[in-house]
């Protein structure tokens, strides 16, 4: 609590201006009086997209004794307070003997769990994954937010898209088995693509695809893998038995889109330049240890041809930082990344400005470029020996001359959401007698885009696989019929992961 009334937040949350928010609504302090620090978060997957029950409690604790309040769970507390969203579906799916689907209808039943807010944008979103996957002429859909007696559930990697994929993918092995159609062959004749409209998150956000790389997945999948010549089940015997099997999917970057929906969705960025050359960046979007805040500076300094090392990532608070939205549906580097652009090409013109009035220049005339040697951005008139100024010295002269502080405040939104895309193919090996998959090769594919981070990217998809890996073939969050409780009662030891 501060001498004012109004309070400070330390929380690992994926959104500073929504916590804000949330915490005026419930205590009704004038927002000035309640700032939310940024902390660092590590791997997140979507659990405090919403603000976590821990904070408001925390809160009103403080306002209530007037005392400093720290409340950390343990593991096995947050089990009890975090779950994906355990989902059933009804699908059929209409598809002509020539492999071409024409229609599907969608019955979703979505276990939502105690006191959750988010059921109606999450039945929107799982349509938008169905109907994005594979092109249907014609589509129906009725979705179901069910509360239960049960841990209040949330995002995991995908707000509700692994459930879904899940279920798609399922459904074109089963139909490509029926129409005696090879399941890669199939999914090639469907998919959704280059050219092709589809629903980042639902129906109110829909984008044009620019970009795809479905089909070099996939056929480059199936050439590493030896898909065509995969062992069959009926060529075999044996108790320990091998086999191959694909998969792919889709996600969102942001909710943009041509016609902007209902759904808020925009980044702010403060970019200033310093009296030493360097530039001090601001942003409330939270980095979940991918890499994203690191992305933002390598996109600045490339923006102003200046080092890297002289971008400086500030420590920011919700008093510090204009409003973004959430750190959330991979639009962190793109999203937050484009507000960041934004504002470091507003800097660059008014640093032109700066340098034109110094060098007797047009500033249209200038160019820019990284002195390593020097650790400076330079502004220089082309053509011309010795007509150049560091940023160091546009500072300075700026200063002095009084000229003000060449800084930029501004926000932005996407204008589109353009989807990135996965495919995996899987080598196993089955024991008949027991049931125990055992995992012998993977072939990983994605289309993502300009990559900014290459090791980085390169974990996401390792990691995506581990996680998706673990979910299909062991974890599980059991609970009890009748009291609603979780029968390992949040032990970690007792949940295989």
């Amino acid at each position: 609590p501060e001498i004012d009334g109004g309070v400070t937040v330390w929380s690992t949350t994926q959104t500073l201006h929504n916590s804000r928010l949330l915490l005026h609504e419930i205590f009704g302090l004038p927002m000035g009086k309640i700032r939310i620090m940024k902390v660092p978060l590590g791997g997140s997957f979507g659990s405090s997209i919403q603000v976590n029950t821990v904070v408001p409690i925390a809160v009103a604790l403080a306002l209530k004794t007037k005392r400093p309040v720290k409340l950390t769970y343990t593991r096995e507390e947050d089990a009890h307070d975090h779950v994906s969203y355990g989902m059933v579906f009804n699908i059929k799916l209409g598809v002509k003997k020539d492999g071409k689907l024409v229609a599907g209808h969608l019955d979703a039943y979505m276990d939502i769990g105690a006191h959750q807010i988010q059921a109606y944008p999450l039945l929107g979103c799982m349509v938008g994954w169905w109907v994005s996957l594979y092109k249907l002429e014609a589509k129906t859909y009725d979705g179901y937010a069910i509360y239960t007696n049960k841990t209040p559930a949330c995002a995991f990697r995908g707000y509700g898209n692994p459930q879904v994929s899940w279920m798609v993918e399922t459904m074109m092995d089963e139909l490509a088995e029926k129409i005696g159609m090879d399941p890669v062959d199939f999914r090639l004749k469907n998919y959704i693509g280059q050219g092709d409209l589809f629903w980042g998150q639902g129906p109110s956000v829909k984008s044009l695809i620019h970009s795809c790389g479905v089909e070099e997945i996939l056929t480059k999948g199936a050439e590493l893998s030896g898909w065509y010549n995969r062992p069959k089940a009926e060529g075999q015997t044996g108790r320990h038995r091998r086999g191959i099997g694909m998969g792919r999917g889709f996600h969102t970057s942001s909710a943009g889109a041509p016609v902007p929906s209902k759904v808020i969705d925009f980044s702010g960025a403060i970019i200033k330049l310093n009296e030493d050359g360097t530039v001090d960046y601001i942003t409330a979007l939270m980095d979940h240890g991918g890499g994203t805040e690191d992305a933002h500076a390598k996109i600045i300094a490339e923006t102003l041809c200046m080092p890297l090392d002289n971008v400086n990532l500030i420590r920011a608070d919700t008093s510090t930082t204009v409003y973004d939205v959430c750190t959330h549906a991979s639009r962190g580097i793109y999203s937050g990344g484009g507000a960041a652009m934004k504002v470091a090409k507003q800097l660059k013109e008014k640093i032109s400005q700066f340098a034109a009035r110094m060098l007797d220049a047009e500033a249209s005339a200038l160019s820019f470029r990284c002195d390593d040697e020097r650790k400076q951005g330079v502004v220089y008139a082309e053509g011309i020996e010795n007509r150049e100024v560091t940023f160091k010295e546009i500072a300075y002269n700026a200063r002095h001359k009084n000229w003000g502080t060449a800084a930029v405040v501004d926000s932005y939104r996407q204008p589109s959401c353009p989807p990135h895309f996965t495919g995996y193919f899987l080598e196993v090996e089955v024991d008949t007698w027991t049931g125990k998959v055992r995992l012998i090769k993977v072939i990983a594919g994605a289309d993502v885009g300009t990559v900014v981070n290459p090791k980085l990217a390169l974990g996401q998809i390792h990691g995506g696989f581990a996680q998706g890996w673990s979910m299909a073939t062991l974890e599980d969050m059991d609970y009890d019929p009748d009291t609603g409780d979780l029968t390992n009662k949040g032990m970690i030891t007792d949940y295989k992961i």
